[in-house]
C-alpha cells in the first residue's frame, strides 16, 4: 500500500532575517506538532534572492550557540562560510552540503563568502534541523563538509536525485546520521513521474523548492510541503513543470521534545542548564 498525503503544509505569508544574510521562510518548525515532522524540527527557506555586489562587511549572522540537535545546510545558489567552536568549518558552495552535529554544545557564525559578497547573484538554500535521540545529545559536536563531487547521482526517466543521506535506488549518500534518514535532492523535468522508495513507518515529507508537481491528486507548489502517513510505503510525484524538491524521509523518534530558540532537549531543566552552561562559557569559543 503507497503512502498517502496526511496535509499539504502551506508556506507562511512573511518571511524574515537571520541576520542580514539569510532572508528566510520557515516552512515548519517545532513550534508545531513535533510528532508528526519527527525526526525533523525546522525547515527555513532562504531564498531565491538576488544580492548587489557588497563592498563592505560580509552580510550574515554573527556566534551563536546550539545544543541537542544538528543542522544541515544545502547550498543551491551562493555562497556560505562557517566557523564553529569545534574547529569546524570552511565556505560551501552550489551544490554543497554543511552538516554540522550540535549535540552537547557548539558556537558558530555564517557569513556570506567573501568572493560572493564582492560579487554578488542569486542566492538559495534550505538549513533543516535535525533532532537528535536523548542518548546522544550530549555528546561531542562534530562537523560534515560535503562538497557536491562527494555527492553520488541517481538517474531514471525524466529526472535525477543527489543522494546527500540514506539510500535512493541503491546508491548511498555520504551523510553519517544518528537514526535512519533519507535527504534526497530532486530534480523533475516537465511530464517526468517517479515513484519514490519512502520507507514504512518514516515520517516522509516533499518540499517544492521550485515548479509544480502533482501527489495523489493535490497540485503543490513552490515553498508548499507534502506530508505523508507513515502507514505504506512509496509514493508516485508527477512533474507538471520543470521541478526542484527536497526528499525527507526519517524515523520518528518517540521521545519528548521541549526547545527554546537554539536549544532542543527532552525537558526544560535540561533546557535551563542548556542556557546556564551557555552562560558559563561551556560552549567553547571560536578560534580568533
Amino acid at each position: 500500500m503507497a503512502k498517502t498525503v496526511e496535509a499539504i503544509i502551506l508556506p507562511p505569508g512573511n518571511g524574515h532575517w537571520v541576520g542580514d544574510g539569510f532572508p528566510v521562510r520557515s516552512l515548519f518548525s517545532y513550534q508545531g506538532d513535533t510528532r508528526v515532522i519527527s525526526p525533523f524540527l525546522l525547515l527555513d527557506y532562504a531564498g531565491p534572492h538576488v544580492f548587489a555586489p557588497n563592498a563592505g562587511a560580509p552580510r550574515g549572522v554573527g556566534q551563536h550557540p546550539h545544543r541537542g540537535f544538528e543542522t544541515v545546510t544545502i547550498v543551491y545558489d551562493g555562497e556560505v562560510s562557517h566557523r564553529d567552536s569545534s574547529g569546524g568549518g570552511g565556505t560551501i558552495g552550489t551544490g554543497d552540503v554543511q552538516w554540522m552535529t550540535a549535540a552537547g554544545g557548539i558556537i558558530h557564525e555564517e557569513f556570506h563568502s567573501a568572493g560572493f559578497s564582492k560579487a554578488g547573484g542569486p542566492f538559495r538554500m534550505v538549513q533543516l534541523w535535525v533532532n537528535l535521540p536523548a542518548k546522544d545529545k550530549m555528546g561531542p559536536p562534530k562537523y560534515q563538509a560535503i562538497t557536491d563531487a562527494q555527492i553520488p547521482v541517481a538517474t531514471f526517466a525524466g529526472g535525477r536525485a543527489r543522494v546527500i543521506a540514506g539510500t535512493f535506488g541503491g546508491i548511498h549518500g555520504p551523510a553519517t546520521t544518528f537514526t535512519p534518514i533519507n535527504v534526497w535532492d530532486l530534480r523533475l523535468e516537465a511530464g517526468a513521474e517517479v515513484k519514490l522508495d519512502l520507507p514504512e513507518g518514516h515520517t516522509s515529507m516533499i518540499v517544492v523548492l521550485s515548479g509544480r508537481v502533482l501527489v495523489d491528486g493535490r497540485d503543490v507548489r513552490e515553498a508548499e510541503i507534502v506530508r505523508f502517513s507513515t502507514a505504506g510505503a512509496g509514493a508516485t510525484v508527477r512533474a507538471d513543470s520543470d521541478a526542484m524538491l527536497l526528499v525527507l524521509t526519517g524515523e520518528p523518534i518517540d521521545e519528548p521534545v521541549v526547545g527554546y530558540g537554539p536549544f532542543v532537549m527532552t525537558s526544560e531543566d535540561e533546557i535551563r542548564q542548556a542556557i546556564t552552561d551557555f552562560n558559563s562559557g561551556r560552549f567553547g569559543q571560536m578560534a580568533s
